[in-house]
């Protein structure tokens, strides 16, 4: 006997309704989340077993008019995407959450011009149903298309003009306490490596730092670096220490580039916390490699891509009270380095 050139048939909704003793609008119901008698509704699940059934989402979707993704949006260089450990956990709590509701996460990394055009047309290709955006700045082009299109979207982070969802923390005051903390100690002499000034999370740190210090800040200790990377910190502390070699106190506005700042003190013969105390910014991987370990503050980054998926989500469902901001707690974590 041949076998048909198209293979086996593909069991479909009749199917289920037929083993069921259901009509096919009652399996519909089931498949798309609608009410029916609890005996149906486990009729219809052992039918569905029983003949094998696999919903087609695809044509399910097209009806529906979604495409059952949310992109991930980064404006990142490709490199710090892969360096800096909060980016995973904030995309770790994003999928975890999208997962959970049969979501699929399309991630994408913006660096530069052409990324922008290109994102740009893929959003407005109906891709996607919404999308998380991760270091966002001020009029940048990715969010301009995300509001013409009234695209459901949460904002990790909330750069200034920004009038859709998003999700963080409290920058300044968790910089303001952990400079305090480290005046404390005892230094006198304190900098900062301030990076990402072009965001809301590095200039609103930089406004803690100054809060900290009070009468006591000198725009002469301040050093700007275009990343949160270890290179800037590194780079960046060796420019600070030939303005100020007789600083014994440095936030580094990251995990990341304190971790660099801690590797330019030794080069320059300067012991941690001993002779200069370190703070930085985050409770990444970054924190525990470093030796000493480092004081920091706490960053709950998955629960930020949680919080951020769950805002698209509910938007997704018609929820027009979805809250414009949710800060989470950061708190100051203390080790060693200070």
């Amino acid at each position: 006997m041949t076998a048909s050139p198209s293979g086996p048939r593909r069991s479909t909704v009749h199917d289920v309704a037929r083993a069921a003793g259901v009509s096919r609008g009652t399996v519909s119901r089931v498949l798309n989340g609608g009410y029916v008698s609890e005996q149906a509704r486990e009729a219809i699940h052992r039918a569905i077993s029983e003949v094998g059934y696999v919903p087609n989402t695809a044509a399910r979707n097209l009806v529906r008019q979604r495409t059952q993704a949310v992109g991930f949006i980064v404006h990142e260089p490709h490199s710090l995407f892969l360096e800096d450990p909060n980016i995973g956990g904030i995309m770790l709590g994003a999928n975890t959450t999208l997962s959970q509701a049969d979501y699929q996460m399309v991630c994408v990394v913006v660096d530069t011009a052409r990324d922008t055009d290109r994102v740009a047309r893929y959003l407005s290709g109906g891709f996607v149903d919404g999308a998380v955006i991760v270091s966002a700045r001020h009029q940048d082009p990715i969010s301009d298309v995300v509001e013409r299109l009234r695209l459901p979207v949460a904002f990790v982070g909330h750069p200034p003009g920004i009038s859709g969802a998003w999700v963080g923390i409290d920058n300044r005051g968790a910089a303001e306490a952990v400079v305090t903390r480290l005046r404390e100690t005892g230094r006198r002499r304190i900098g900062m490596i301030a990076a990402a000034l072009d965001r809301d999370s590095g200039s609103d740190r930089l406004a803690g730092f100054r809060a900290a210090l009070g009468d006591a800040f000198d725009p002469a200790l301040v050093e700007p670096v275009d990343l949160y990377a270890f290179a800037d910190g590194a780079a960046g502390m060796a420019r600070l220490l030939e303005r100020a070699p007789d600083l014994d106190g440095v936030f580094a506005a990251s995990d990341a580039v304190a971790a660099g700042a801690m590797q330019a003190l030794r080069a320059a013969g300067r012991r941690v916390p001993e002779d200069v105390g370190v703070v930085g910014f985050d409770d990444s991987a970054w924190a525990t490699r470093t030796s000493p370990q480092l004081s920091t503050v706490h960053q709950p980054a998955e629960g930020l891509g949680a919080a951020a998926a769950a805002a698209v989500l509910a938007q997704l469902d018609g929820d027009q009270s979805v809250r414009t901001g949710i800060l989470l707690d950061a708190p100051v974590v203390w080790r060693d380095s200070a």
